[in-house]
């Protein structure tokens, strides 16, 4: 599945939202049911399986999990993964006053990571870039936590073996940064190392609903253009080291 998240958090502005998670109660649904319907105005809702942090921080399209109880409310959905995390909904944005609302979105795919933290409805930190795309959003002053990789700690090495490799176009890769900030603003890491202190994400349970966009695409017309996406791809290049550090392509009938 590789490191993908989208979730957005509110906390109270005084108990910071790895020590509720560290132990989370049972969601309410009546609280957590309303969560999802102020969050997802116009959307036609309705119950889904239940799941965990662990496994649905970044649930598919049209879904989404959820959690509500004293002191904390926590939503997983894709719809959270903007490029500029500073244009979250203004109902959202809202909905943190008096608390601290935090965003983290990650995409291993394209190395792509985004964080926002918003204190008592203001925007403090917003943060958003990839490899492809450089720093697409960089507001308000960075956490202690992001200073080694802006100071040059966690450059990306080159690899050996590929001479005319380009230098890696940011100073450090996004996902090693997306994994603290993850462990700092929710308290536990995704394909990071563990740490004693960690929330055990696994334990955090969620509510699911189905939260259809009723003017937006059917999942059947998703598939069909994921699809149709994928036949114009063509067949896949597969490649494979030699002996001596050097890369050479092979066919599928190569494979066995």
């Amino acid at each position: 599945m590789g490191a993908k998240t989208g979730v957005i958090a509110y906390s109270s502005a005084d108990t910071p939202l790895p020590r509720l998670l560290r132990t989370p109660a049972r969601p309410g649904e009546t609280a957590t049911r309303a969560l999802i319907e102020r969050s997802f105005p116009g959307r036609r809702i309705s119950p889904a399986g239940p799941g965990n942090l662990s496994d649905d921080i970044r649930p598919p399209d049209d879904l989404a999990y959820a959690t509500s109880f004293s002191g904390a409310e926590l939503i997983c959905c894709s719809a959270f993964m903007l490029d500029n995390p500073s244009q979250l909904p203004a109902h959202l944005v809202e909905a943190s006053r008096g608390r601290r609302l935090v965003l983290h979105a990650m995409h291993s795919v394209v190395d792509w990571l985004a964080f926002a933290v918003w204190e008592d409805g203001r925007l403090v930190r917003s943060l958003s870039l990839s490899p492809g795309s450089g720093i697409i959003e960089n507001l308000g002053d960075p956490y202690p936590f992001e200073l080694p990789y802006w100071n040059g700690d966690h450059p990306v090495p080159l690899m050996p073996e590929w001479a005319d490799q380009a230098p890696y176009p940011l100073p450090f890769h996004p996902l090693e940064l997306g994994e603290d900030a993850l462990r700092e603003l929710l308290g536990f890491t995704v394909e990071g190392s563990i740490e004693p202190e960690d929330v055990d994400a696994e334990a955090v349970e969620l509510l699911g609903f189905s939260v259809v966009d009723p003017d937006g695409p059917t999942p059947e017309e998703r598939r069909a253009e994921y699809e149709a996406i994928v036949a114009r791809m063509g067949e896949p290049r597969i490649f494979r080291y030699r002996p001596d550090g050097s890369v050479r392509e092979v066919g599928l009938d190569d494979l066995g």
